[in-house]
């Protein structure tokens, strides 16, 4: 049952799900946090940073310990360690009163799992046999487009767990959630996985950041974690504190639209690869997203908002994804290596973009404005991300128009 490669993309799309659910529990929690444990946004936003930032360091310690340690045992015990810290974001906080010291544990435990499994499901994926370079690129578009579905069921789910159960019990809901990657790890301790490109017979890192075209690579990757990660982030809050809804209707119009239309655009890139020119809708998506940010941080309509928050989840949809491919493709040597140092710059953006934004909404509603204007201001900062990825699809473009004609 479990010796096919079907196995192995299934595990690898449950993987995904499991990425979803430590980068995106918490958030839905974050008002709990805040009524009953008085965590303000400035810890809030520490919480977040934490995560990314345990993730990219471990994306940078993964480059190396794929060099020496396989990736079968590295990919089960990314999944036990995500399993351990949503298990303890739920146990912790009852059996001591230092609630935010317990949390940043959990964080931190769960983040590095959820680092790991960023590093190695692609590769994973991207090294499974017989598949032409156009049915990779929608291979791992559809990959992805499984972290969106993840996040909608989370949101669905832990949404309806507090409605129907009480925000007192809480903490039930993230040992519920520690059961999908403890199940998963098992898992990957029986599928098949092929052999990815070894890092000596593919390009060094020092080799790739000579390249000037993967320089740009990186850019559109810090950027796409910041577009992606700071609306997902913030929007149920937002809409529960800013546009002053209820947590059930803040969730579903804001984090789980979200997810649904991001879930949606990944899967018809998926289908549409072939006929797609990549750059074209890198740069396409980075104005949509950056209409999305405008128009949240201007609008006083709270109906247009929370479309706007929705959409922004269609216009991040193909950058995580489509840079993956466009790396994978430029870049045929780069290794699982490459994806680390690409999933490093990633969760750079997704750590960076988030924490940006609540530490600029903290210190406006610190000078005596409203909570809905400090989020607003927040997400007017946060468009220097969509102005950045615009930039560097456009001049990444223009290089591979000219390396074409050459």
């Amino acid at each position: 049952m479990l010796k096919s490669y079907k196995s192995t993309t299934l595990a690898c799309y449950a993987g995904y799900i499991t990425q979803a659910a430590v980068n995106n529990l918490a958030p839905i929690l974050f008002i709990v946090f805040q009524q009953k444990y008085g965590i303000g946004y400035e810890l809030i936003s520490v919480l977040i940073i934490t995560n990314f930032v345990t993730q990219l360091i471990v994306d940078g310690l993964a480059v190396k310990l794929c060099r020496v340690v396989s990736t079968r045992l590295l990919i089960s015990a990314a999944h036990f360690f995500c399993a351990a810290g949503l298990v303890m974001m739920g146990i912790l906080p009852l059996i001591t009163d230092n609630t935010f010291a317990v949390l940043m544990i959990s964080v931190i435990t769960y983040a590095v799992g959820g680092g790991l499994i960023e590093v190695l499901v692609s590769p994973i994926i991207e090294a499974i046999p017989n598949d032409s370079g156009s049915a990779k690129a929608s291979a791992m578009s559809l990959l992805h487009s499984f972290y969106c579905w993840g996040q909608m069921a989370v949101v669905l789910i832990s949404t309806g767990y507090i409605f129907f159960f009480g925000d007192e019990n809480w903490y039930l809901l993230p040992v519920l959630w520690g059961l999908l990657p403890f199940i998963n790890g098992l898992i990957f301790i029986k599928v098949p996985i092929s052999p990815s490109l070894s890092e000596e017979a593919g390009m060094s890192i020092r080799k790739l950041l000579c390249e000037r075209g993967f320089i740009l690579i990186l850019i559109l990757m810090l950027c796409a974690g910041a577009c992606e990660l700071t609306m997902s982030q913030w929007s149920s809050l937002f809409a529960q504190r800013g546009l002053q809804v209820s947590k059930q209707v803040g969730d579903l119009l804001g984090p789980c639209c979200f997810a649904v239309l991001m879930g949606t655009g990944r899967v018809l890139n998926s289908v549409f690869a072939k006929k797609i020119n990549m750059y074209a809708l890198l740069c396409a998506s980075g104005l949509l997203c950056l209409t999305c940010y405008i128009t949240v941080a201007l609008s006083d309509n709270a109906i247009l908002s929370l479309i706007f928050c929705a959409l922004c989840g269609l216009s991040v949809a193909v950058l995580w994804p489509g840079t993956f491919s466009l790396a994978a493709a430029g870049y045929k040597k780069g290794g699982t290596g490459m994806f680390g140092v690409m999933a490093l710059l990633g969760d750079c953006g997704c750590g960076f973009g988030p924490f940006l934004a609540g530490m600029i909404c903290d210190a406006v509603t610190n000078s005596g404005a409203s909570e809905a204007t400090g989020m607003k201001t927040g997400f007017a900062f946060s468009t220097i991300f969509p102005l950045l990825l615009i930039g560097s699809s456009l001049i990444l473009y223009f290089m591979h128009k000219r390396n074409r004609k050459n």
